[in-house]
């Protein structure tokens, strides 16, 4: 039996390693580019098939995956008239990989069910690098029949696949999951800022923290920026930080949740990208956090 047709919208820090595990797991692939042609001419060296738009990927493909910014975006390419939802065939699956606000997953499932179309949600755990190696988390909401037909897929980049329940379930786990990182990078921020005010160093801070029970692998990307400069570690702006939070905050208003903490953090995220910040990275807080405490950032001491 032939393997399903995928088409892979959003070859960016985390798609580009994803699409190139889904065509070394042997599935054909359909993808395109945005504004950065160089990670398409990859794939496209590898055996992959260019479309000129997201109409023409459409109708090619049996499931459709996204991995953009957000719930603007992947609205935009649902709906219209040269949107995924007009386009693509019956009985065809979208599933969205990016970090979105529930209530738009939810209404959008609900517009593709009207077009034969079926809906999963599965955002990711993990980091740039553990995209190309796939081994990436998959936190996914889909029906039973959906999960099924997608969940090999998954496996070609994803080391741990956990279904959730229907879809939108996956982007409800994926902002709490992102808000407890975050939170982490917070209280190490200001943690750090704090040390160093009362005359410890980042390096004595790591000498405790690093070796105690908080240490984790959050921590250890987390902390290679201020211990070795290293930006590539953990490649997550503080933009898309601060968009994960307000949609967490909307689903909190939603659900009638009280969430002071995550309150505090989604103004430390606001405040760094109201000081025009927002396209460093999210370890990177801890420089900012030191800013505002009066401390050199050129040197942890």
């Amino acid at each position: 039996m032939s393997k399903p047709v995928i088409g892979f919208i959003g070859i960016g820090l985390m798609g580009h390693g994803i699409a190139k595990n889904i065509l070394e797991g042997g599935y054909p692939l359909v993808t395109m580019a945005h504004r950065n042609r160089a990670p398409l001419e990859d794939l496209v060296s590898r055996g992959a098939t260019e479309a000129a738009g997201t109409a023409e990927l459409a109708r090619q493909c049996d499931i459709i995956f996204l991995c953009v910014t957000g719930s603007p975006q992947i609205e935009a390419l649902v709906r219209g008239a040269d949107g995924i939802a007009a386009n693509a065939k019956p009985g065809s699956i979208l599933v969205d990989c990016s970090t979105a606000d529930p209530t738009s997953t939810e209404g959008l499932a609900e517009e593709l069910a009207e077009k034969g179309i079926s809906m999963a949600d599965a955002p990711l755990g993990g980091t740039p690098a553990q995209a190309e190696e796939g081994e990436l988390s998959a936190i996914v909401g889909a029906d039973p029949e959906t999960f099924a037909r997608i969940e090999p897929v998954l496996a070609t980049w994803a080391a741990n696949v956990l279904h959730l329940g229907p879809v939108g379930q996956g982007h409800k786990m994926k902002l709490i999951n992102n808000f407890i990182s975050l939170g982490q990078g917070a209280l190490l921020a200001e943690g750090m800022a704090m040390a160093r005010k009362a005359g410890l160093t980042v390096e004595q801070f790591h000498t405790v923290i690093g070796s105690s029970r908080m240490h984790n692998g959050f921590y250890d990307t987390f902390m290679k920026w201020t211990l070795e400069h290293d930006e590539n570690a953990h490649k997550f702006t503080i933009s898309n930080a601060h968009k994960d939070m307000r949609y967490l905050a909307s689903l909190a208003i939603a659900t009638g949740a009280v969430t002071p903490v995550q309150a505090a953090l989604r103004n430390d995220l606001c405040a760094m990208e109201a000081a025009g910040q927002g396209g460093r990275y999210v370890p990177m807080l801890a420089d900012f956090i030191a800013e505002v405490n009066g401390l050199d950032t050129e040197t942890s001491e």
